[in-house]
């Protein structure tokens, strides 16, 4: 009876040493030939074994029976036997019948014999099976028992070797990171779209969506400006303004628009004049190229005429080239339609995060900043962990901030698997296809080669 155990991935076999190689048994030369060089594995996780049993003549008397037990070994143990191949020949198959009906007999063999035109001939059986390894081995062998019957009395026994059979394994390797440190610069910029009365820049709250686009640029320094972690490299506010009017006129108010956001921003974040230092205001006038690019975006019938009034003017100032724009028809619809996108403050900045450099000051900080942490310094922090929940939880929050780095996603995957989690492992080796290919038909299996 067979034995019943967990199926397990089997991805590769080879049946004897190649398609074209037989063996040999040394008493009764029978050969055993793969139809077919292919294990597969399917959803069941089975391996489906295909071959050919070459049996010389003369093997059998008239008076004798084959049995053939396919076999599993797993070292030199047997593991598990399969359905056997039976032939008998004529008188000891007549023989078997009588039996069984004057004595009652029950042959244990008989849902498995073949029939053959002459058992004292050559003839080939064919063998199909499904094998699967057990989960305690990686690999096996299949082997065949091969005994002759005569007269009740065994006449011969023989091992033929059928397959070898190889689990296919992704091994995952814990990755110990070495740890550098870099400096942490973060840079970004943002932009506020103020609407300002004509030629004013009082911020008017009320203003259409002026409160919004404030809020939202103080929460973008929020962080620059006050965090004590941090030390500010450069910061620049630029004023932008349209380019009508004067250009000399422009410069100014866009420069003053730019302090009155920056004022409203510092007022509200409560920054001291020594911080105020460290913030340089200055304006920058667009001019009319970017009336011109959204003009050409809106595929607006006039964009033909202001792009060669710029082209003709390209060396003139802006206010040279407002005088031209502003005697077309479409004037008024440029001034409310375009111009208004131009009023907005603009802002850069440049600032370093202070480093975390001893064992000590990770751990700490960790438990107080892990947003300050760079990418280095949390593959440190994970490390210092003294259990995998907490290496986990290091990782995880490694991998919400910096997604592709690949030390964390494998030894997090190198952590589900020794906690049980498979699939979460395989879901995260996935992105490293060029570590792990073809993942999809391997088994993971983890290499302990130190405690973690």
């Amino acid at each position: 009876m067979r034995q019943h155990f967990c199926y397990i991935i089997v991805a590769a076999a080879c049946l004897c040493a190649s398609c074209n190689t037989q063996r040999k048994v040394a008493e009764t030369a029978i050969t055993v030939t793969p139809a077919y060089c292919q294990l597969t594995s399917g959803t069941d996780n089975r391996a489906e074994m295909e071959l050919n049993f070459h049996i010389p003549e003369k093997t059998l008397s008239k008076r004798s029976r084959l049995v053939i037990t396919p076999q599993l070994m797993v070292g030199d143990s047997v593991y598990d036997d399969y359905d056997p191949v039976v032939v008998e020949a004529g008188i000891y198959a007549d023989k078997l019948r009588r039996k069984e009906v004057l004595e009652g007999y029950h042959d244990p063999y008989k849902e498995q014999k073949r029939q053959v035109d002459d058992a004292t001939a050559a003839f080939t059986l064919s063998y199909h099976e499904s094998v699967v390894l057990p989960a305690s081995a990686d690999t096996a062998r299949i082997v065949a028992v091969v005994s002759t019957d005569g007269c009740g009395q065994c006449t011969g026994i023989d091992t033929l070797e059928m397959a070898s059979i190889v689990r296919a394994l992704a091994y995952v390797e814990w990755i110990e990171p070495v740890f550098t440190i870099r400096p942490k610069i973060v840079e970004g910029k943002g932009e506020a779209r103020l609407q300002f009365a004509i030629n004013l820049y009082d911020i008017d709250l009320d203003m259409g969506n002026n409160r919004a686009e404030l809020d939202s640029m103080l929460q973008a320094l929020t962080p620059v400006l006050t965090d004590t972690l941090a030390t500010v490299n450069s910061f620049t506010v630029y004023g932008m303004a349209s380019a009508d009017g004067s250009l000399k006129f422009n410069t100014a108010l866009a420069r003053n628009r730019a302090n009155a956001a920056m004022q409203y921003v510092a007022h509200r974040l409560g920054l001291t004049d020594r911080q105020m230092e460290r913030i340089h205001i200055d304006s920058r006038p667009e001019g009319w190229q970017p009336v011109l690019r959204a003009m050409k975006l809106d595929s607006h019938p006039d964009t033909a005429r202001v792009a060669d009034i710029l082209q003709r003017l390209a060396d003139k100032d802006d206010d040279a080239q407002e005088r031209l724009i502003r005697r077309l028809a479409c004037w008024q619809d440029i001034r409310e339609k375009y111009l208004a996108k131009d009023r907005k403050v603009e802002y850069t900045y440049s600032y370093t995060i202070r480093s975390f450099t001893t064992d000590r000051e990770v751990l700490d900080m960790y438990a107080k900043r892990p947003d300050a942490f760079n990418e280095e310094e949390l593959l440190r922090a994970a490390t210092l962990m003294k259990t995998d929940a907490e290496k986990i939880e290091v990782y995880r929050t490694l991998l919400a901030r910096f997604p592709r780095c690949e030390t964390a996603i494998n030894n997090l995957a190198y952590l589900y698997l020794r906690a049980g989690m498979e699939a979460e492992a395989r879901t995260l080796l996935q992105k490293l296809p060029e570590r792990y290919p073809d993942l999809e038909s391997k088994q993971l299996k983890i290499r302990e080669e130190a405690a973690r």
